[in-house]
């Protein structure tokens, strides 16, 4: 960690770097953000134009101290598809900015009352659980994006080879690359998977040679129904625990401590706001990625400079339809291989928050959270609370919040025996 320059939130770079860093951030979000779009049958070019547009009025809102990447909530999904099923994708939009909207007001409430109740209700010994699970959760969408479940039949030879070859440069690339090269290996990565793909014939450039120069992104308005309401807003609570995760592990990386500034009122707010603005043009809710967390984790450039960068490219994708087209063909075996490394490196930073906080597991409450949560998390069990099923690192969060809030009662009533 010694030897790689840090390029912290606020610097800049030279605009030789500028561009590859932010295209490396765009590759990083892209497989999964044009993924929602997909599922709900919209254009996603309308997907990417929003993403730009969020992405930088996050870094506006949060006066450019907290670096974050905003691509397509999964969150949503559940209930978007069963809304979209009964209603149609208007009413869908509609939930969307319910939701968006009561998030902003949550982050009023947390502006008016503070966020020390964090502390509380996840103190250090929960949240390196939830924060690893944010991406362990994650491992498997990565193996199935690259095609290498067994559920999915046997690995195609051509699937296995790209992958590797994808991993590989990442990996030994983030640990030999020098230099600059030192900060791009993802990108380097992404290209070397595309060549690889592209020789092996599995890229079908077919769909490059249709798309036109330009295309507007196909924008639409919301519809309000008070059912499809109730059934979407269980989702706010997943998005929430989702972005105080993010934001804590974010600040971890970056080494300093988001949740008070620029304040977890504003980087909630920007990041609601963004999801109902979103709806109100007919895209697809947006959140902070992970992805992009794993970006900065690995090559330790936290820059809002080069994140805006990546926005800018993804607002012109949007307008550019053989661009979009062009992204469209990297195989999933690509973004799998670099998924791998990126969730990976949201895990350690888990792990990492329990290491620079001292845990001490010497005291019983701390071994019983860390080790509810990691099972809960992992165990694949869910809670159904309307058309949401918690699970994974949103349930987790969820029990260790209870758990949190009983041993903080207990140790108040003198009765823990740490």
């Amino acid at each position: 960690m010694e030897t790689k320059k840090i390029i912290q939130v606020e610097e800049k770079v030279p605009l030789s770097q500028w561009i590859p860093l932010s295209i490396q951030h765009m590759f990083a979000m892209f497989g999964a953000t044009v993924l929602v779009p997909f599922l709900f049958g919209i254009n996603p070019a309308v997907v990417l134009f929003m993403n730009g547009v969020g992405t930088l009025l996050f870094i506006a809102i949060t006066k450019g101290k907290a670096p974050a990447y905003l691509g397509s909530s999964f969150a949503f999904l559940a209930p978007g598809l069963l809304i979209v099923e009964q209603f149609g994708y208007s009413y869908a939009l509609g939930g969307f900015a319910v939701v968006g909207a009561l998030g902003c007001i949550i982050a009023g409430i947390i502006y008016k009352f503070g966020s020390d109740w964090i502390d509380i209700v996840l103190p250090p010994a929960a949240m390196g659980p939830v924060v690893a699970l944010i991406g362990l959760e994650l491992a498997g969408s990565a193996a199935s994006t690259a095609g290498l479940l067994p559920a999915e039949g046997t690995p195609e030879m051509a699937n296995v080879i790209i992958f590797l070859v994808t991993l590989g440069v990442a990996v030994f690339g983030s640990v030999l690359f020098k230099g600059f090269l030192s900060v791009v290996p993802i990108l380097i990565a992404v290209i070397c998977g595309y060549v690889c793909a592209a020789v092996m014939g599995v890229v079908d450039f077919t769909a490059v040679g249709e798309a036109s120069w330009f295309s507007m992104p196909n924008f639409s308005a919301p519809k309000f129904n008070v059912q499809a309401i109730a059934i979407m807003l269980p989702a706010l609570l997943v998005i929430i625990s989702e972005h105080i995760g993010h934001q804590i592990v974010t600040g971890k990386i970056i080494g300093r401590d988001l949740i008070k500034d620029p304040g977890l009122h504003r980087s909630l707010f920007a990041d609601n706001f963004s999801t109902m603005l979103s709806a109100c043009i007919g895209s697809v809710p947006t959140t902070t990625y992970g992805e992009n967390i794993g970006v900065m984790a690995m090559t330790k450039v936290y820059s809002v400079y080069v994140i805006g960068g990546a926005a800018v490219l993804s607002l012109c994708c949007s307008f550019i339809g053989k661009l979009t087209a062009l992204i469209n063909t990297i195989p999933g075996a690509v973004i799998g291989g670099i998924s791998f490394l990126l969730y990976g490196m949201i895990g350690t930073s888990g792990l990492r928050v329990l290491v620079d906080s001292k845990v001490d597991y010497n005291k019983a409450s701390n071994t019983a959270l860390t080790s509810v949560i990691l099972v809960v998390g992992l165990s694949g069990i869910s809670i159904q609370l309307g058309s949401i099923a918690l699970t994974g690192m949103s349930l987790a969060a969820l029990v260790g919040m209870v758990l949190s809030l009983l041993f903080y009662a207990f140790r108040k009533m003198g009765i823990m025996n740490d």
